[in-house]
């Protein structure tokens, strides 16, 4: 993601960070349905957000829900060579605390994957050394580097865990013309970069660090999403070690292509994206496939798509959300993605639900939120 970096940057909105005690509970506001958009229908009761700034300083786009009290949020400061912060709540977003490691000057916090309240790993992305991995066993009290970056050419863009937590992956852009693929079989302990040999060639691709969800891992299946010279998901079932890549469907360009996926199958499964230089085109902005490996383009939605996710417990409803400057919004479906309803003008650049039936999102100006109906 390299050659975005500084766009995706640019989305944070300016605000000075909040100082003093390490908790923080925040000002919280119960914000509208909104307006329906122009797709799609109107299905009665729709959700809403309920917002919480813990740290204005922030741009948060890093988020993994544990289950509706505990949630870990990361981000970047909207300072140049500010701390990249990580937050904790244990109390359903009441109350964060501030479980950052030391010495995050710099650093861009894009991802975190949480296996509980205690256990989590984190990543922090950019070329060379800005590339680094960290774990903690113990709520965040202190923090291992599981991986720093030494390799000048490498960017890495997202990380995610295969069920169990033991295994996992990072995708990072190409390096000689190929995606680069960090996995770790001791739950983060220890990482190492696999061979090429069975990835495609992708020169002209690369990866979008816009909320966690450009790679995602569903059973023993994984994927990631591609964008720049192609918009195409790429998808592996031995661990990382050898992939295919099919066309998402979704529209390629330099600041365009697929941002994130989920999957409610490890075959069944939605690919969201866009275009951060037209953030309020979401003209096949969205992808749906039954098989894994063919992709067919769905609803329409009128705003980008950074982050998508299937609520919980209904297989046919999904909801989206993304922001971009001043372009923001969050729509759901109730067919699996084939129309889309625009329930808010009020936007995210991470989402996350969790098996326990409750939704959060995290985005720009350190504002966190959930899902109240």
């Amino acid at each position: 993601m390299r050659r975005l970096g500084t766009l995706l940057v640019s989305t944070v909105l300016l605000a000075s960070p909040l100082a003093g005690s390490a908790s923080y509970a925040g000002s919280t506001a119960a914000m509208g349905a909104g307006r329906p958009g122009p797709q799609g229908h109107d299905h009665g009761d729709q959700p809403a957000w309920t917002e919480t700034v813990i740290d204005a300083g922030q741009s948060f786009r890093g988020l993994d829900a544990v289950n509706r009290r505990t949630a870990w949020v990361t981000g970047g400061s909207a300072t140049e060579g500010g701390p990249g912060r990580v937050f904790r709540t244990t109390d359903a977003g009441r109350t964060w605390q501030d479980v950052s490691p030391p010495g995050t000057e710099g650093l861009l916090f894009r991802d975190v994957e949480a296996r509980s309240a205690t256990t989590a790993v984190i990543l922090a992305i950019g070329e060379g050394d800005a590339s680094r991995i960290y774990r903690t066993t113990d709520g965040g009290k202190s923090w291992d580097a599981a991986f720093v970056n030494d390799d000048p050419a490498a960017f890495y863009d997202c990380m995610a865990f295969y069920p169990g937590g033991r295994r996992g992956l990072v995708m990072g852009d190409p390096v000689d013309g190929k995606f680069r693929i960090l996995a770790t079989e001791d739950s983060g302990r220890s990482w190492r970069v696999l061979p090429a040999d069975g990835m495609p060639e992708a020169a002209t691709e690369y990866g979008f660090a816009a909320s966690g969800d450009c790679l995602v891992t569903a059973g023993k299946t994984a994927y990631f999403g591609s964008g720049g010279g192609a918009a195409r998901v790429f998808r592996s079932t031995d661990f990382g070690l050898t992939w295919t890549a099919s066309d998402s469907t979704i529209p390629a360009g330099e600041s365009a292509g697929v941002f994130a996926l989920a999957f409610h199958t490890p075959r069944k499964g939605i690919a969201v994206g866009g275009d951060f230089a037209n953030p309020a085109n979401g003209v096949d902005a969205v992808a749906t496939t039954r098989d894994g490996t063919t992709w067919q383009s769905a609803g329409d939605l009128s705003h980008l798509a950074e982050d998508v996710a299937y609520l919980p417990g209904r297989p046919q409803r999904v909801i989206v959300t993304g922001e971009s400057g001043e372009v923001r919004g969050t729509s759901v479906s109730a067919d699996g993605g084939r129309t889309w309803t625009q329930v808010g003008e009020t936007g995210y650049h991470a989402l996350d639900c969790t098996r326990d039936g409750s939704c959060w999102a995290a985005g720009a100006g350190g504002r966190v939120a959930r899902l109240t109906r």
